[in-house]
């Protein structure tokens, strides 16, 4: 039997809400597998700092450094209770980008899935979501202006300034385009590359490095394609991407489009990818408006479960598993008020309630064998 350590780290907000959910899942994929997993529960976060004095404090550094892998809620705090924490504690910038640094996380993946059954969903025309949407954003995460120097001060005029540095060398821009590409290749073997070329000279590096990959992958289409055009292209034909590459803060920006497209970021959970482990989170935010009601979707955050049983520990069929078991909920007419307006033929549940229907969904299917 395969035994596996999880660093379990809920974070803020409606974080511990939606984990609780994905802790379901892990129980029951135990039960179905010949296969154990060590949740170890950490604080991360607005909710560590305040308990600990520290967003990503050693306690919790030490439970991820043992970890295979590490799942983790959304963190943050609206922006009044925000200001009660030094700037450069807060959670973005004292425990994520640190995380990011620590496991050297450089390839985030993000899937832009929903079905045609689901389409319901999408602020999109049917006739532009078609048969679906199912495209995957891989975004280079370490590097760029998030990692690069910055400088505040006044300048010689007396005006106050601000310098950030937009920094990539061609070791960083090569391995995440051999992700893309890997990844291409298991898909429709169509890459899009999202750049900035004619302004930017780190994009000129970024497609020049490209070029030097892409001969390692005949088989795949490279398609180069503006930033802005592409925000653009997301909202009129979703349909023509595949696999999207895209250095760190485009990513950032068109993932974020990407759960528009969806209707909810509440849809999209992802993977951060570093060479020996990787860390799962939704997409979305902490939504301290909501928490504590029990009416936030788990969708992405079991969704970052399903993407963990396959990319950590290939469990590559109970993944699809997971996968079929949330969208069967929504299928049977059910959702949470965060995701879907009162009324009409819509049921709706609550969180637990969400997480309780994926679990019995997944129950009745098939074991794996």
């Amino acid at each position: 039997m395969k035994n596996y350590k999880i660093a379990i780290l809920p974070g803020d907000g409606i974080g511990p809400e939606i984990m609780a959910e994905a802790v379901k899942v892990f129980r029951l994929v135990e039960e179905r597998n010949d296969v154990t997993f060590e949740l170890i529960e950490a604080d991360f976060g607005a909710s560590a700092y305040f308990k600990c004095g520290h967003p990503f404090p050693e306690e919790t550094i030490a439970v991820c450094d043992a970890a295979d892998a590490i799942i983790k809620g959304p963190i943050g705090l609206n922006h009044e209770e925000s200001k009660k924490i030094p700037l450069d504690m807060r959670p973005e910038r004292g425990a994520l980008l640190p995380m990011r640094r620590r496991y050297n996380t450089f390839a985030n993946f993000r899937p832009v899935f929903l079905p045609k059954s689901l389409g319901h969903f999408s602020p999109l025309k049917a006739e532009i979501i078609g048969e679906g949407i199912d495209l995957v954003m891989v975004r280079e995460l370490v590097g760029g202006l998030y990692f690069g120097d910055k400088e505040e001060g006044v300048n010689e005029q007396g005006l106050r300034y601000v310098r950030e540095t937009l920094e990539y060398d061609e070791e960083q821009i090569r391995r995440i385009m051999h992700e893309a590409l890997q990844l291409s290749m298991r898909r429709k073997k169509v890459l899009h590359n999202i750049h900035k070329s004619n302004v930017l000279r780190s994009s000129v590096l970024w497609n020049e490095v490209l070029g030097e990959v892409a001969v390692e992958y005949p088989e795949v289409e490279v398609k180069h394609i503006l930033v802005d055009a592409a925000a653009t292209m997301l909202c009129l034909n979703p349909c023509q991407f595949d696999v999207m590459v895209m250095e760190n803060m485009f990513g950032d920006i068109l993932s974020d489009q990407g759960g528009g497209i969806l209707g909810s970021l509440g849809l999209m959970p992802s993977e951060c990818k570093g060479p020996e482990k990787s860390y799962y989170e939704p997409s979305h935010g902490s939504a301290p408006d909501i928490a504590g009601q029990n009416i936030a979707n788990p969708y992405s955050m079991i969704g970052s479960v399903a993407m963990m049983l396959e990319s950590s520990f290939g469990m590559l069929q109970e993944s699809k598993n997971v996968w079929s078991a949330m969208q069967s909920v929504f299928a049977d007419g059910y959702s949470t008020a965060d995701l879907s307006k009162p009324g009409g033929s819509v049921k709706m549940i609550n969180t637990a309630e969400f997480g309780d229907r994926v679990v019995t969904a997944l129950r009745a299917m098939p074991k794996v064998v």
